[in-house]
């Protein structure tokens, strides 16, 4: 009844009107379906597997796990170098869309940032994926808090805890310890740092560079699964990361504190190494930096301020500085003349205050004179007349022969980078070097150390070493041992011989001789300055004159300016019938050897050596 009622009324109606309206309302309907089954078809059959794999990428992911780097002691056991606690601030863009959009709100709560993060997204540097792409390194904890407290606000924004690098005391060795740079992009290809990506640190200076492969870890990773914003809701899966193993270096810090306070304000290097093993005990060159400076990125103002410095507190001029040897090379003149037989310990020379070649006159240092010398006296008082004397029988040649098997002219081999060679000349080189022949004059000078003799505090206090030793030329060390978080010494430092003073017994005794009056004889010319009641030290002095002044004018102007002032050299080891310590001393600019440097040296191995007693008192009380 009800459905013939349905079609009465039906056919009541305008007809034709209705079936018009209703087919295109099917059409609009059928339209919608088809484009509907058209995306799906397109979704699940044609584009499926593309996006099946993005699905499991945004719920599944694969997150790296640095490292904790290796920690940084001295040959005590004294922390040196550590790491700390880093929240870096981070963003996933695909999970952050509209990018720009998620970092206006981020902006709002850490406005501080914005320059740095505004710079890194106009720049490009923010690329699309599903990988955390950093924005600011170690935001503090100020920051920390309202980026945590908001963060469901700004999604694909996180914060990664890391371990950041820190000096304890900051600029302490810094050249021999050396800092951390971030990895560029043509290292990354490089196999020698396979485990690193884009955003990792490694060593770029010192033997944070020279042991990076000890110092830097593995890598480890973790599977997680994360929400529809990119928060992790659950670890699935871990690989723990392999810790990097711990340097011991083999300076003393009590030393090296020493050495570092004793340069304050001056400019030059100290180098203090076992004779006895190369050990190297403390390094310092001045002016120094800040280590800490670059855990973050230095700023292009700050480098060009380091590297425009006229005191260049860049370079280690413990090994990098070249600089004339002075009458410390009048060791290698002496070696020469008695091993070539042409002195003995008889032979004396008379010292007037000067001497004459051809139409030119050669000062001593001491201008009334030393009076008649032996090869002993002419080393404790630095008599430059006795050694013009020897240096013009000997000639530049043999003077170069034995002063390179004294190992000067060369690198010393210590595993730190950009060391300097040094310079010791020949006839040969100059001709190459100027087309100028060798002059005879120029004989006087290369033996007293002027001229163009150049060499390092290192080399020097290497030469120095093996005199005091017996004659043995160690490789000088700065690796006591290697070893892994859990204590197992996986690499040792040896003592390494790299050569011999091409010398006799009879020879080196009277060298020793002569070092020893160098400070314990009224006359030697470190005597006021280094003598010790308790402890029997030799040495050497040596003031290095810069430039040559031939003038009136020149001579007001060594007045007006420190830059005229000669270097200051001092280079002694004790006690010296068992040395147990070696120190080498240059102070740029500072006048003299004795009072510039000699003291400085004084200070660092009395304080050594006393403490060596202490600690073996209290070890054997113990």
């Amino acid at each position: 009844m009800a459905s013939n009622n349905f079609h009465q009324f039906f056919y009541n109606v305008d007809n034709e009107w209705f079936r018009k309206r209703l087919f295109g309302i099917m059409m609009v309907v059928f339209a919608a379906f088809s484009l509907l089954a058209a995306r799906l078809f397109y979704l699940q059959i044609i584009a499926g597997d593309h996006y099946y794999k993005m699905s499991k990428n945004n719920c599944i992911r694969i997150q790296r796990v640095k490292p904790v780097r290796g920690l940084v002691f001295d040959r005590n056991g004294n922390l040196l170098v550590e790491n700390r606690p880093s929240f870096d601030l981070s963003i996933i863009p695909c999970d952050a869309k509209p990018i720009e959009k998620t970092i206006d709100k981020l902006l709002r709560h850490v406005p501080e940032f914005a320059d740095e993060i505004c710079e890194k997204v106009s720049a490009g540097k923010i690329k699309y994926g599903y990988r955390p792409q950093l924005l600011k390194k170690d935001i503090g904890r100020d920051a920390l808090a309202p980026v945590s407290a908001h963060r469901f606000e700004i999604p694909g924004v996180m914060i990664d805890i890391n371990s950041r690098r820190n000096y304890i005391y900051d600029s302490l060795a810094s050249h021999l310890i050396g800092y951390l740079g971030e990895i560029n992009a043509a290292e990354l290809k490089n196999d020698t740092y396979r485990y690193k990506e884009s955003g990792d640190f490694i060593g770029r200076y010192g033997i944070e560079k020279s042991y990076d492969a000890d110092l830097s870890g593995v890598p480890g990773g973790r599977i997680v699964q994360v929400n529809a914003i990119g928060q992790v809701v659950k670890i699935l899966d871990t690989v723990e990361s392999e810790p990097g193993n711990n340097i011991y270096l083999t300076i003393d810090f009590e030393l090296q504190t020493i050495a570092e306070a004793q340069l304050k304000d001056q400019i030059g290097a100290i180098v203090a190494m076992d004779p006895n093993s190369g050990e190297i005990l403390a390094m310092a060159s001045s002016p120094t930096y800040s280590q800490n400076d670059f855990i973050n990125g230095i700023s292009s103002d700050q480098w060009q301020q380091l590297v425009s410095d006229p005191h260049r507190p860049m370079m280690n001029k413990a090994l990098q500085g070249l600089y004339p040897p002075a009458s410390t090379y009048k060791i290698v003149t002496a070696i020469a003349a008695l091993e070539e037989g042409l002195i003995d310990e008889n032979t004396t020379f008379y010292c007037p205050g000067s001497y004459s070649y051809g139409n030119r006159s050669y000062g001593c240092w001491k201008k009334e004179g030393h009076g008649k010398v032996n090869i002993t006296d002419a080393i404790a008082q630095s008599c430059d007349v006795f050694f013009y004397q020897v240096g013009r029988k000997l000639g530049v040649d043999r003077m170069a022969w034995y002063a390179k098997g004294c190992g000067l002219g060369s690198r010393t081999g210590i595993n730190l980078e950009n060391e300097s060679d040094g310079l010791i000349p020949t006839a040969a080189w100059k001709k190459r070097r100027t087309g100028i022949s060798w002059q005879g004059g120029e004989n006087l000078s290369i033996a007293i150390g002027q001229g163009y003799n150049l060499v390092t505090p290192l080399q020097i206090a290497v030469l120095f070493g093996a005199v005091a030793n017996g004659g043995t030329e160690y490789r000088p060390r700065i690796l006591k041992k290697v070893q892994t978080v859990g204590g197992q010494i996986v690499k040792t430092g040896q003592p390494e011989i790299i050569g011999k003073l091409p010398v006799s017994p009879q020879t080196l005794d009277l060298i020793q001789n002569g070092l020893r009056e160098v400070v314990n004889d009224r006359h030697g010319t470190a005597h006021w300055y280094v003598y010790d009641k308790e402890i029997d030290i030799s040495g050497k002095t040596g003031t290095a004159q810069v430039v040559s002044l031939k003038t009136e004018k020149e001579m007001e102007n060594k007045k007006k300016s420190v830059s005229y002032d000669s270097h200051a050299w001092f280079v002694g080891y004790a006690p010296t019938e068992k040395p147990e310590i070696v120190v080498s001393v240059l102070v740029e600019h500072g006048k003299h050897g004795s009072s510039g440097a000699g003291p400085i040296a004084k200070e660092m191995i009395v304080s050594y050596l006393n403490n060596m007693v202490d600690n073996t008192t209290i070890m054997s009380k113990k």
